[in-house]
């Protein structure tokens, strides 16, 4: 069941969308609005603005935006209904009584949480009862030298050896099979007759939000059984690109720094140490989702990889990822272990503390790496090994940084610096040459609209779809031209109408301002996702950047929808239909000369 108009609109008008987005991003006042660099794409010059009088958002580089509505819709991964029980949650209003929370699979996040929950406490149940959990609890006592303190503070458990175990105990506490399957707890057979658990013989890791809401689970299974690592798929509760293991502990001594791991067992090992500032990505690699993540946390990232070629090859991409966001990175190279696990249960925390502290920067590492690999003493390998090199240096934006790093690489090459300048400039010409040919078809392909996945329409008739982003951006921003639409004063209709989307806005529009409470922005996100909903306020920011806004602009826009609708209507009709029209209509306009 949906929420009421009056509710929605309360629980809009309750939140400081300053405050809200303030949490995410870091932001700056200008003026009247809000300025700072967009959670949702990666970007180094700011282009997400906050509009605090109009309760808005916009970014000008990736066009998301909206209401408070639309925010947490995207950064927590939210459909319409879930966002404004967050919001009204975090208002403290009162649900509705008769108001629900649907999902696709018909199954509520908060429905989901809480079978998470429950199957937490199973979990651990399971793993502190010795004739049940006593393998699980072998592996983290004996194996992995964890304390009971810290077994418990992470939530450890273990998924019993038995394909019924979890799902008997939860059919108990009331959750249907669908449910199960719907939190990923449970799997269909495959003759479709029953479920079974998913998660068998696996010692098990909660995944927790920076709420401390029980949102997946990973488990680590104990024989020899593929895969090693499983990882709860996607549900109403959780998308792996957006969430890091233990951010929920992290998130509170982190403004200095982070360490990125690969694995669970690294970051507890960390946390258990006294590095609390250790998170991993879950199962997966990094993401750019994940990227801003950190950026809303930290200024330093310090990647702790596996050092065997798949560790250095994602720590590549790490960095890669993390630097786009403006992220500090530094790579943690552990000599004598393989990953920071092994390297503190030999070594010991002080020594893991120090070797923190000589971290090497993005480019040191990656020029360890190339070097590693070419002897210098041959003039071909050190050809190659300077080549690399100076592809990496023509990387950095900041003509300091290039500098800096052109240094190190002579020092190393022992090859002047001014030589090496020169391959770095040619290889940044080359690049921003590729990237303007790129920028040329992208544009033309912007003009003609092609690729639009959110009004693909457009392409088949782009003067149209011009009109009607103006029609659409016009009857956001005045109520008299709706007014006028309204009475008929301006003749204009759904038929008049080329692409879809722009026909489901326009009818979207006219309902709601006929409505008892009139149009507001926030409440079309009941029909519109977020992506539509940004490409609505876009329609509606571009006419407020333009001088001309008037009724003769309006009128105009109108005129051009209806002159295509009614050469479309003249090319359906037959030959001789459309013969005697046009003579009619050149009768008629001689008349009027």
């Amino acid at each position: 069941m949906r929420f009421s108009d009056n509710f929605i609109q309360e629980v809009v008008d309750r939140t400081d969308i300053e405050e809200l987005i303030g949490r995410y991003v870091p932001l700056k006042r200008t003026g009247a609005n809000l300025l700072g660099r967009c959670p949702f794409h990666s970007e180094k010059t700011p282009s997400f603005t906050v509009t605090p009088a109009k309760k808005m958002f916009y970014c000008f580089g990736c066009q998301a935006g909206g209401s408070a509505i639309t925010f947490v819709q995207r950064a927590e991964n939210m459909d319409f209904a879930e966002a404004i029980e967050f919001l009204a949650n975090r208002a403290g209003l009162p649900l509705p009584k008769e108001s629900g929370v649907p999902q696709e699979s018909g199954v509520s996040r908060k429905r989901v949480l809480e079978m998470n929950l429950e199957a937490a406490k199973f979990f651990r149940a399971c793993l502190f009862d010795p004739a049940i959990g006593g393998v699980g609890m072998d592996y983290f006592r004996r194996q992995r030298r964890l304390s009971e303190a810290t077994v418990k503070h992470f939530g450890l458990g273990y998924a019993p050896n038995d394909f019924g175990a979890l799902r008997d105990h939860m059919r108990k506490k009331g959750y249907s099979d669908d449910e199960l399957v719907a939190a990923y707890l449970c799997a269909r057979s495959q003759k479709g007759k029953g479920v079974y658990d998913i998660f068998r013989n696996r010692v098990m890791f909660p995944i927790i939000d920076t709420s401390g809401n029980v949102v997946a689970f990973g488990g680590r299974v104990m024989d020899d059984s593929k895969p090693k690592y499983l990882n709860t798929s996607d549900t109403p509760a959780f998308k792996k690109s957006r969430h890091l293991f233990a951010l929920n502990f992290a998130k509170n001594c982190c403004a200095e720094k982070m360490i990125l791991c690969e694995g669970y067992m690294d970051v507890i090992a960390l946390h258990a140490a006294g590095f609390e500032y250790a998170v991993a990505t879950l199962g997966t690699a990094i993401t750019a989702e994940h990227a801003r993540i950190f950026s809303k946390y930290t200024q330093k990232v310090i990647i702790s990889y596996d050092a065997d070629e798949a560790g250095q090859n994602a720590a590549n991409k790490a960095m890669r990822m993390l630097g786009e966001v403006g992220m500090d990175v530094r790579v943690l190279k552990l000599e004598g272990a393989k990953d920071p696990d092994e390297f503190i249960q030999k070594f010991g925390a002080d020594r893991f503390r120090r070797t923190l502290e000589q971290s090497r920067t993005g480019f040191e590492y990656k020029a360890g790496r190339i070097l590693s690999r070419y002897d210098l003493s041959d003039g071909a390998q050190k050809i190659r090994a300077s080549g690399e090199l100076c592809a990496v240096i023509a990387e950095y934006h900041s003509p300091v940084e290039r500098e800096v790093y052109l240094s190190y690489a002579a020092s190393k090459l022992e090859l002047p610096n001014d030589v090496l300048r020169n391959t770095v400039e040619q290889i940044r010409r080359k690049r921003r040459s590729e990237q303007a040919a790129r920028e040329r078809q992208e544009a033309q392909a912007t003009v003609k609209n092609f690729g639009d996945r959110i009004n693909p329409d457009a392409a088949k008739d782009p003067k149209a779809a011009a009109a009607e982003e103006a029609v659409i951006g016009l009857l956001l921003m005045f109520e008299e031209y709706r007014n006028a639409v309204e009475k008929g004063e301006i003749p204009l209709s759904e038929a008049d109408f080329v692409t879809e989307f722009h026909r489901r806005v326009f009818v979207s529009i006219m309902r709601r301002h006929a409505s008892e409470s009139g149009l507001h922005f926030e409440l079309m996100g009941e029909e519109f996702d977020p992506d539509e909903m940004g490409r609505i306020q876009k329609m509606e920011v571009t006419r407020r950047q333009l001088s001309q806004n008037g009724p003769e602009i309006f009128r105009s826009a109108v005129a051009v929808l209806r002159g295509i609708r009614q050469d479309r209507q003249v090319s359906d009709m037959d030959l001789n239909t459309r013969l005697a029209y046009l003579r009619e209509k050149k009768m008629k306009k001689n008349e009027t000369t």
